[in-house]
């Protein structure tokens, strides 16, 4: 057995940290590498296309009403694959949802399939990549006196859903500039967490997102994300977010997110726009 041990490890390779510096970008809300609010087509870590990179993270964003905590990992393979897996957790602090507990699991798998963002300079073409997300709604909890423990009560058409999508990224060294367009097709009710499909739409939609961010230095990125959503449910209004954030690289082990955010309406229960402070650290191997 120590024998068969031994030459596995011999036949895999060490992550090897290859990479520039935040060029695997920092861990998104769902999961994926990439902003805070979007994916892009980087994938997670630092390791090159004969290595692999493994990342951790912990997110957490907290509103006036709310809080939505993300924890998870993800592996990044040959520069090429990417691999995740992520728990939200959503938590609300104002009556009549004071009691509300929503979680999901997210497992998502990227591929890029063109570009490179680093090596294509001297070229329009960006790296690209395509994406899925497989998410499952846990049962939700605090609403047991009104009798609703399913999204499917508050009119969502399922509790499990993909979200399917398209990214773009472009770096421009000579300016300092990083550019990143995503095509989500989506049916998923903020995020998941309140469902899939809904009483007023059950189709997906074809929803964009946008990030752009400048390199302050090679370990600052500062930036802005939109991300389109869609409204499928009565009972939620939901609005697109978006947010300014400032991203720190000190080393290729660890990254530090610090933004502030918009999330719009949450649902009819508590109709206030709903904004604040977005923090995530990723340790990265």
């Amino acid at each position: 057995m120590m024998h068969a041990s031994l030459a596995v490890a011999q036949v895999l390779p060490s992550p090897d940290q290859g990479r520039l510096l935040a060029t695997g970008g920092v861990t998104q809300l769902e999961g994926a590498g990439g902003g805070g609010l979007t994916p892009w087509a980087t994938i997670t870590g630092y390791g090159s296309e004969d290595s692999y990179g493994v990342t951790a993270h912990i997110t957490q964003v907290g509103t006036q009403d709310y809080r939505l905590r993300t924890a998870g990992v993800a592996i990044g393979i040959a520069d090429r694959l990417e691999l995740s897996l992520a728990n939200q957790k959503f938590t609300g602090s104002l009556a009549p949802l004071d009691k509300l507990e929503l979680q999901q699991d997210i497992l998502g798998i990227k591929l890029k399939i063109a570009g490179d963002l680093v090596t294509d300079q001297d070229s329009w073409q960006p790296q690209v990549a395509i994406g899925a997300m497989y998410k499952r709604n846990h049962v939700i909890k605090g609403l047991e006196a009104l009798g609703i423990t399913s999204v499917k009560q508050l009119g969502a058409i399922n509790d499990s859903g993909v979200d399917y999508y398209l990214s773009a990224t472009k770096l421009l060294l000579d300016h300092s500039l990083l550019i990143n367009g995503t095509l989500r097709l989506s049916k998923a009710n903020q995020m998941g967490l309140l469902g899939f499909g809904g009483d007023k739409r059950k189709q997906y939609q074809l929803l964009p997102e946008v990030s752009l961010g400048y390199l302050i230095n090679r370990k600052l990125v500062l930036g802005l994300e939109y991300r389109s959503k869609p409204q499928n449910l009565a009972v939620d209004n939901e609005k697109a977010y978006y947010d300014a954030f400032l991203a720190w690289f000190p080393n290729k082990n660890i990254s530090l997110t610090l933004a502030y955010a918009h999330l719009g309406d949450i649902t009819v229960f508590n109709p206030k726009n709903q904004r604040g402070w977005y923090v995530s650290l990723q340790i990265a191997q």
